[in-house]
């Protein structure tokens, strides 16, 4: 019981584990055969191939394929012939210099692509006005600073790949080919470097792939060569289309093609070795239905069968399926369904529109009443004005107001009616007769100062 329950698990663990890595590249993948203008696996609209067109059809990225093509063939020539150099000069260098040997040429993986990008670029610029060439000169060309900067670090790869094949390579052969009098790079030549083909193989597909997919080193070196990176990097800031969904799948479909191609070549390698020791490739099967010698006892030469039928198929159906009438279809369907939104959407506006309303005038509905501001015949007495005011202020800017409401409070017939006496009265100047029962002097002039200011007094008397 125990034992299935940790089959069971460990069959999770896998189904889980290859979901996440193969379940971004499958619903990628969907996208490339859906009609809808933005990658989408759902809602699903129409079966179409236009995507497959529209990525023929755009220059840039054909540009950028081609363009890493170029780098990437550079970069592996380069990459595997330094990491080769490397590798052999790492097992035949002094034991006590090996392991600083071995960090120098590990450092650059762990260097940032940014850093090596912006460096590549600054030395061979200094290097470049260093040798007094103009701007358009092989040093200052984005191909090969692209080549040179990529391969800084992924040289490094592929002496690690090259290391790990050294390793189990007999120090002897080499040895006994000196000795029957052979040169060393007759020894090379004929004997290392057949047992190094197939880690070179590996390096050189690890560089490719590495030099291909690359963006934090190129980004700085490119110059005016984009790599297919750079152009997919610059589309995604302006929107993209499932042109991408589209590459993305070839690739996949390339990929998936030449995995099972090299499988296929390696299990047919071990029936013929199988069958190299007096043993038919039949014998080696256990028998049954005999298939063709390149698929007899080799599933993944089955599965490679398979798949090329069924790309062949799919091919075939792009050239005669049409999904004009679906996609109108399915425009129709979504311009209805924009108008009814459009609808609803004004609906609901109106209505709360005319809740706004009903919840203005409930809140406001006494406020401004103007049977409010005027006295009814219903209103209380004493909420009216007196005198007749109706301003609803009474009488305070009643101009009368400035009179006294009284005759007993009004000022004398000679007096000021202006409600401040005859205080500004030039009169007052004078002493009145009435008022005080004496006559001005002789000398007095009558304007109520005497004569203080006449001329005379400044006489002697």
């Amino acid at each position: 019981m125990n034992l299935s329950a940790i089959r069971v698990s460990v069959w999770i663990y896998l189904a889980i584990f290859f979901a996440y890595l193969l379940g971004p590249l499958v619903i990628m993948s969907v996208t490339a055969f859906n009609s809808s203008e933005f990658p989408q696996a759902t809602p699903w609209e129409c079966l179409t191939f236009d995507w497959f067109g529209e990525l023929f059809r755009d220059e840039r990225i054909l540009n950028g394929i081609r363009n890493s093509f170029i780098i990437g063939a550079g970069t592996v020539v380069l990459s595997v012939s330094m990491g080769l150099a490397a590798a052999l000069v790492l097992t035949q260098i002094w034991p006590k210099l090996r392991a600083t040997y071995y960090t120098v040429i590990i450092a650059p993986i762990l260097i940032p692509g940014v850093v090596l990008g912006i460096s590549t670029l600054v030395f061979w610029d200094r290097i470049n006005r260093f040798l007094g060439l103009g701007p358009d000169s092989f040093l200052s060309n984005g191909i090969f600073l692209t080549v040179i900067g990529q391969s800084t670090f992924i040289a490094s790869y592929c002496m690690l790949v090259l290391v790990a094949r050294l390793q189990r390579y007999d120090v002897g052969q080499t040895e006994a080919a000196l000795d029957l009098g052979a040169t060393h790079a007759q020894a090379f030549r004929k004997v290392l470097l057949p047992f190094m083909r197939p880690a070179i193989a590996s390096a050189a597909v690890l560089a490719f792939l590495a030099s291909f997919e690359n963006y934090n080193t190129t980004t700085f070196t490119f110059g005016q060569y984009p790599t297919l990176t750079i152009e997919l990097a610059q589309k995604v800031r302006y929107g993209i289309n499932p042109s991408i969904s589209a590459l993305a799948f070839i690739i996949v479909v390339l990929t998936v093609f030449f995995a099972l191609l090299n499988e296929s070549i390696i299990r047919r390698r071990q029936l013929a070795f199988a069958a190299r020791q007096n043993r038919s490739v039949g014998e080696v099967t256990g028998g049954g239905m005999r298939l063709p010698r390149f698929l007899s006892g080799n599933p993944a030469a089955i599965v490679l069968v398979i798949f090329c039928i069924g790309a062949i198929t799919v091919v075939g159906t792009a050239t005669a399926y049409s999904p004009d009438a679906c996609i109108a279809r399915v425009s129709e369907e979504k311009r209805l369904e924009a108008e009814q939104r459009i609808q609803e959407l004004r609906e609901q506006r109106e209505e709360e529109r005319r809740q706004r309303e009903e919840e203005r005038q409930r809140k406001f509905e006494g406020v401004f009443d103007p049977d409010e501001l005027t006295p009814g015949t219903d209103a209380p007495e004493e909420a009216a004005p007196a005198d007749g005011d109706n301003s609803g202020f009474g009488n305070v800017f009643d101009p009368g107001n400035l009179q006294g409401e009284e005759e007993s409070e009004a000022p004398d017939e000679g007096g000021d009616s202006s409600g401040f006496g005859n205080v500004f009265d030039p009169g007052n100047l004078q002493s009145g007769e009435e008022e005080e029962g004496t006559a001005p002097t002789e000398e007095d002039d009558g304007s109520g100062f005497g004569n203080v200011f006449n001329p005379d007094n400044l006489q002697s008397e």
